[in-house]
């Protein structure tokens, strides 16, 4: 067997490990998708008329402006289980046992990411499903809406990375629930609930610079027609800043984790 087969085949079995861990303790991934689903109830049937009031509409159409930015938010959450994942192995011990087995190094993170990201774009469609099913209406393109689903497995691809860097840096489960926080927290301070020219200054200058924000744009565009501009390029970029650093911080990490 080549090298590149056994490297495939080593990350296929440790990706079929993780996927059977998510289906014997769902509630982690379904905490990734709970989150934002509340959000949206919450903020479209609570909130939704006096916001979409102020925005000069309805709840109707508070619900088009919110969708997208939830649908990031249940992106961003799916940094928790990684993180959580990737640290139960290393404190618990099986990281060393798999050192002394005949496999490739790197299968361990590549069936971590892979699994995690089908855990998370999983959960993507669960909240794209609650926004249908309380009145989210798109009309974008088939080929719209694939290219929304290429921008979240990008954002889901490079938050994986990013948030398996914490996991590998965290010396106990809880903390690497909590180092996560901060990814999740990100799209509130974005254009995610209202937009950003709504904001005081400096808030505003925070939501147009940080990473959430032309993401959350870009999808907007491509499911409710609104302007994109170079939004999509924008976001892009920092998908590929973010999973480099994460993909960098990683390989550093774990290569230099001495055994526990």
């Amino acid at each position: 067997m080549s090298t590149l087969a056994h490297a495939v085949h080593d990350s296929a079995t440790m990706l079929r490990r993780n996927l059977k861990h998510a289906i014997r303790y769902p509630s982690v991934s379904l905490g990734a998708a709970l989150n934002p689903i509340l959000m949206l109830l919450l903020f479209v049937y609570a909130f939704g008329g006096s916001i979409g009031a102020g925005m000069g509409g309805g709840r109707d159409a508070y619900l088009e402006y919110l969708t997208p930015g939830i649908i990031i938010m249940g992106v961003a959450s799916g940094a928790m289980s990684t993180s959580i994942a990737v640290c139960t192995d290393m404190t618990e011990g099986i990281v060393n046992r798999f050192r002394t087995m005949d496999i490739t190094r790197s299968s361990f993170m590549t069936g971590h990411v892979v699994g995690s990201l089908i855990q998370t774009m999983a959960s993507v469609v669960l909240v794209v499903g609650v926004a249908l099913a309380v009145g989210f209406r798109s009309d974008a393109s088939p080929l719209e809406w694939l290219a929304a689903a290429g921008l979240l497995t990008a954002i889901a691809f490079a938050v994986t990375w990013l948030s398996a860097a914490l996991g590998l840096i965290s010396k106990t489960v809880e903390s690497a629930s909590n180092k996560p926080l901060l990814v999740q927290f990100l799209p509130f301070l974005g254009s995610a609930f209202v937009p950003a020219d709504s904001m005081s200054p400096g808030l505003r200058w925070f939501a147009e610079y940080q990473p959430f924000t032309p993401m959350t744009e870009t999808l907007r565009g491509l499911l409710t027609g609104s302007a994109i501009g170079g939004n999509a390029w924008v976001s892009l970029a920092w998908c590929t800043v973010i999973t480099l650093t994460g993909y960098l911080w990683s390989r550093a990490r774990f290569d230099s984790t001495p055994k526990r």
